[in-house]
This record gives C-alpha cells, structure tokens and sequence, in this order.
C-alpha cells in the first residue's frame, strides 16, 4: 500500500508542475512600439505576434505624477477588457519616465510607486514594475551621500511592493557584483533586477556569465534587446540561442521584453522591426507553433499549390503579417484554402453538369454560400473587420478602390451620397466577385456593377460619357494614362 500511495504521489507531482516545462514570454514596450497607453497597443501587439505589453505609467516630464489614464477606473476596465478580448497579456508595467527624471531627486517617489503599483492591480493583478535608475546620473554609485539615498528610498518602496505581492524591478548601471551589493544594501524582498541585455553590452560584459553569476532569483525580467541598430537575429553581440541555454540551466522563466534593436535604416517601422524581432526570439525561446489552420493541399499538384500560397501571400504582406507565425500563418493558410474550396466546388460541379446533372448549379451555388459566410468567419478568428475587408480586396484585385477613386477623380462635383452609394455597390460587386472562378468572371461582376452605377448617375443628370472624355483629357494633361 505504501508502495502504492508513493506512485499516485508521484504521478500527482508529475501531472501539476513536477516535470512542468520552463515558460518564457516575449512582450514588447507600449512606449516603444509608439502606443504608449494608447488602446491600440494590444491589438498591434496581437499583429506583432508578442505575447503580451510592458504597459507604461506615461510620460512624466514637468508634471508632478505620471500621465496616468488609467487612474480612471473605466478607461482601466475598458484596455483590461480589450487585452483580455484579443488575449494579450500585461506582463509589467513601467515607470520609464525616470530614464529621464532622478529617483533621488523626486520628493513624491513614494507616491508616483504607489501609483503604479495601484496601476498593476487594476491592470489583472501584474506582478512586476521597472523603475529605471538612469535619471540618477551616471555617477552615483561612486557618491556615498547619493547612494545612501537611493538605497534607502528603493527599501521603502521595495517594502510597499513586497507587502501587496509585487516586486519593483531596477535597471542599474552595474555589473553582476555590483547588482548582488546594491541588492544586500536594499534589504527588501520587494526589490529585483529587471535585467537590460543593453545594458550589460555597453560595460562590456559576457551576458551568460554575468547572468549566472547574478542568479535567477534576482531577476524579475529581462529587456532582451540592444540599442537600434540592426534587428536581434542579426545583431552580433547578442548570441540568444546561447542565453536561452543558459537561462534553461539556471531554471529562470519570465518576460523577455523588446524595447529596441530597430533596424535604423526603417526605425519607425513597428511591424517589420518588432515583428521581425518578436518572430525570432519565439523561434529560440519557445519554437514557433504549428499554425492552427492546416494547409488543404494534399494530393493537389505542388505547383498549383505553390501557385495559391503565393497569392495568399499577397494578403498577409497587405496586413503586415508575412512575419507573423501567430496570425499570418493561419491567414495565409485560410485564404489558400478558400481557392482550393472555389476549385473544389467548380470542378464538381463540371463533372456534374457533364454526367448531364440538371442540378449541377444549384449543388454548387448551395456550397458556395456556405464557403462564403464560412470564409469570413474564420477570418474574423485572427483579424479584425477592417482587416478582413483588406482581405476580400486583394483577393479581388482591389477593384472596389481603384472604381470608385476613377469614379471620384472622373466626377468631382459626386455629391456625398452619391459617393457613399457608389462604394456600396462597389461593396456588394466585390462579395460575388470573391467567389468568382476566374479572374475574368471577377472582372465580369464589376463591370455590370458599373453599367448599374452608369445608370445611376445618368438618372442623376450626369453625362457620364462626356464626363469620361473629359476626364481622359485631365489625366493625358498631367502625364497619365487611363
């Protein structure tokens, strides 16, 4: 019986966390990727393919306390429900205006802490906070009296952290000896370092060594990037493979968060910096998944096969999401499998219509109604409506925009509701057009479309053919061509 009791322990232990595998996470910074607590940080970060945000408190500059929105217990709950809808996580909030601000020189510290550990609580319970130490100067750890200070402000709030659960992660300008003193200096549990691989590379030290050498318990989570430059998987001076090796031996997990290593030649381009950057450190740290859509593309001719995954390409590089395992892939493999779907469905009904099938239209018009509708539902799993409308226009050749700005430019006196009737035909052209079999049958649907629209018009006392001759005069006038 013993015996017995031992292994159902064991196989207890085994299935709640004994042989749990380690967890990283990569995030990035709101205040980097330019949505510093703005609501559309979560769903850029869905895009990017980050797990999660390292929300920031706001600016600080001048004013006394953050520029905080969240204070406002709505707007809280309303970014809470967003993040949790497109199931982004919050995994650190950050006081980033003291890269700019001295902590010892900030009477309220205490209160611009307590602001953002009530920030925390609100945002889900976050358990980690950065505090960066830059505005202190670069010379403080060499100033007895400034030091004193520091440390005896980052106890206090390390002690109002560690009694709500929270622990304050520093950024400091030292190497692993000098964070293990400054920590012992501290006394509070409620104090960690929020290790910068920036950091560690501009004072010239070996990351793997200076890591082991701090220990996993005194880092709370890492900004695993360099200063701009080039993106991490090309950035020399940092080796992840070998830092994920060496945070595996040390049994460290947490958040890996992007703030820099933008490529300068496209600095301000979030999604191919960011996106590139999150997609790499998921290929080292966690392995990028399997996309959840499969492919359809068995027994078909690999050429043909080729052929759609290209076309379905075009629809993630519109989006930004070529990158993006997370999303793009799953795109890229609907879009393929909605053309596989269309030819499945014609190619039926031919083989119908010559078996003499009377009904070979009406079995193929039924199974396209479903594929429409289906096609769009999947879709909205992974993109938001106007991204799925960016689909169905490159999957049409984006005839919707180029009509109706012919259309605008044709006829500058459109009135507003001419225009907006216009676009909803247009609209209306491109939802057959989609599931049209060819590209010269998608072209067909427009063109009567636009015979309808002519007519609509002309009922409205325009000469649309005098309208087109005049037009096709500005356009030569300027250098064009229709």
């Amino acid at each position: 019986m013993k015996r017995l009791r031992f292994l159902w322990i064991w196989v207890l232990l085994l299935a709640y966390g004994g042989a749990e595998a380690q967890q990283y996470q990569v995030g990035v910074c709101d205040w980097m990727i330019l949505k510093r607590q703005k609501l559309g940080e979560f769903e850029l970060a869905r895009y990017i393919g980050a797990d999660g945000v390292e929300l920031d408190m706001g600016s600080l500059g001048q004013r006394k306390v953050f520029d905080n929105q969240l204070r406002n217990p709505a707007q809280a709950a309303l970014f809470k429900h967003v993040a949790d809808s497109l199931n982004i996580k919050i995994g650190a909030v950050a006081m980033s205006g003291m890269y700019g601000q001295s902590f010892a020189g900030r009477d309220n510290y205490r209160e611009l802490v307590e602001d953002c550990l009530n920030t925390m609580d609100v945002m889900g319970g976050v358990r980690v906070a950065f505090l960066p130490l830059g505005g202190c100067g670069k010379n403080w750890a060499d100033s007895l009296p400034l030091r004193k200070v520091i440390v005896k402000r980052l106890h206090e709030v390390g002690e109002m952290a560690k009694a709500r659960g929270k622990v304050v992660g520093i950024d400091t300008p030292f190497d692993a000896k000098g964070n293990k003193k400054l920590l012992k200096e501290i006394k509070s549990d409620g104090i960690a370092i929020f290790y910068k691989f920036q950091t560690a590379i501009e004072l010239g030290l070996d990351i793997c060594k200076d890591m082991q050498a701090l220990g996993a318990k005194n880092i709370c989570a890492i900004h695993a990037s360099n200063t701009d430059g080039e993106w991490i998987q090309n950035d020399k001076a940092l080796d992840m493979p070998a830092i994920k090796a060496t945070l595996d031996k040390m049994k460290w997990s947490g958040w890996l968060f992007i703030e820099r290593s933008r490529d300068v030649k496209q600095v301000r381009n979030v999604k191919n910096n960011y996106g590139s950057n999150v997609r790499y450190m998921k290929e080292i740290f966690n392995s990028v998944p399997e996309p959840e859509v499969k492919l359809n593309a068995e027994g078909r001719d690999p050429a043909y096969v080729e052929n759609i995954l290209g076309r379905a390409r075009k629809c993630t590089d519109a989006l930004d999401l070529t990158w993006s395992s997370d999303i793009g892939d799953n795109v890229r493999n609907l879009v393929a499998n909605r053309y596989f779907e269309l030819n499945d469905i014609y190619a039926e009904r031919d083989s119908l219509k010559k078996a003499g099938n009377k009904n070979a239209e009406q079995v193929a018009d039924s199974k396209l109604y479903r594929s429409h509708f289906g096609f769009e539902e999947k879709l909205s799993k992974y993109l938001m409506p106007r991204h799925v409308e960016r689909v169905k226009d490159v999957m049409t050749y984006n005839v919707v925009k180029v009509t109706y700005d012919a259309y605008c430019d044709m006829i500058p006196s459109l009135k507003e509701d001419e225009k907006a009737q216009i676009m909803r035909w247009l609209k209306e052209a491109r939802e057959l057009a989609i599931d049209a079999e060819s590209s010269n049958k998608k072209h067909g649907v427009f063109n009567k479309y636009k015979g309808r629209i002519n007519n609509f018009l002309s009922a409205r006392g325009y000469n649309v053919q005098k309208e087109h001759e005049n037009w096709e005069k500005r356009v030569k006038a300027r250098g064009g061509r229709l």
